[in-house]
């Protein structure tokens, strides 16, 4: 009698607490529950834990009694694990079988346990899942719910090992594209340096082909001014006089008058026309006075004009003869050549 009365309460208060018994103890389990992730490898990796704790199967009679009672008195209806009424029952159930008060507290537990079973599938919470389904399956092994539950544990735990395996090949797919994209911009980078290079490799060449063509086209002027150099000269009428020795032209150009050179040094080759390869000629007038060095000269005829003048006159102006009675103008063809 006294045994039927401590479970009457339980009776009555278990449909009561439905709403807050479901609510507090979902309230409590997300707190220590791993993220959803996390959640599904740990339900993979370990297997879950047994419905009654070795704690709660080494209770006594009495003991579990009063810990059952606390755990309705405070909602902990299915959890935390080793703490809650439905361990408490079942282990109460495995050392009294035939008490009607502990079967019908379990049957009273049962629906709540399935519906928090339920939600920790939905929150992809496999390993408390799995622990209730135990608890549930210790209950009642024939349970209608159970297969069901158990076939839903496991499609989630796939889906979401499917779902991490897809966001994985996602992660791989989208890293490759990554790498590829870079390798794409560095081929554009090195095409795009390779190009600047031989775009300015091509324009030194440009630039090397425009100077070898402007030295060619120098060299040939220059060669056309010395064949018409040596054109005029040699349209030129030829001098009175060799060019080894000066001719007297003077009225007075008797035989004590005759000129008889003692220093003709070269004249000075002008460095532009040296180096232009420019060869030439002057005829030079000059006057001899009595003491032999020159008074007077002057250019008569040049080929080309105005190149060789100067060095000509000054060259012939440094000229000297033997003493001579009167004065002597005379012409002189003086040459230039730049091979010697």
């Amino acid at each position: 009698m006294l045994s039927n009365l401590h479970y009457a309460k339980p009776r009555l208060v278990v449909p009561l607490l439905l709403v807050l018994a479901i609510a507090a103890c979902s309230k409590d389990e997300p707190a220590t529950a791993p993220a959803a992730g996390q959640a599904a490898a740990a339900g993979q990796a370990a297997p879950p834990p047994p419905a009654v704790s070795a704690e709660v199967q080494a209770m006594n009679v009495d003991q579990l009694r009063d810990a059952a009672t606390n755990a309705l008195r405070e909602n902990r209806i299915y959890a935390p694990g080793g703490n809650n009424a439905m361990e408490y029952y079942l282990a109460l159930r495995d050392k009294l079988p035939n008490d009607p008060g502990v079967t019908s507290a379990l049957t009273d537990l049962m629906p709540y346990t399935l519906i928090a079973a339920e939600q920790s599938i939905a929150r992809e919470e496999f390993t408390e899942a799995q622990r209730l389904s135990a608890i549930i399956e210790k209950a009642d092994p024939k349970a209608p719910a159970l297969p069901r539950l158990k076939q839903s544990i496991a499609s989630a735990q796939e889906a979401v090992a499917q779902r991490a395996e897809d966001s994985e090949a996602k992660t791989k797919a989208a890293e490759e594209n990554r790498l590829k994209e870079q390798q794409r911009l560095a081929q554009q980078a090195e095409q795009q340096r390779a190009s600047e290079a031989a775009a300015a490799q091509q324009l030194v060449q440009q630039q090397e082909a425009a100077r070898q063509e402007a030295e060619r086209q120098a060299a040939a002027r220059r060669e056309a001014e010395q064949r018409e150099a040596a054109a005029r000269a040699a349209a030129a009428p030829a001098p009175a006089t060799p060019a080894s020795a000066p001719a007297s032209t003077a009225s007075n150009s008797g035989a004590g008058n005759q000129l008889r050179p003692i220093s003709t040094p070269a004249p000075r080759y002008p460095p532009e026309a040296l180096r232009a390869g420019t060869a030439g000629e002057v005829l030079v007038e000059f006057t001899v006075g009595t003491d032999g060095s020159v008074t007077s000269a002057r250019v008569v005829r040049a080929t080309p004009a105005r190149v060789f003048d100067r060095e000509a006159v000054n060259a012939a102006k440094r000229w000297k003869f033997q003493p001579v009675s009167e004065p002597v103008t005379t012409r002189r063809t003086i040459g230039f050549n730049p091979g010697g």
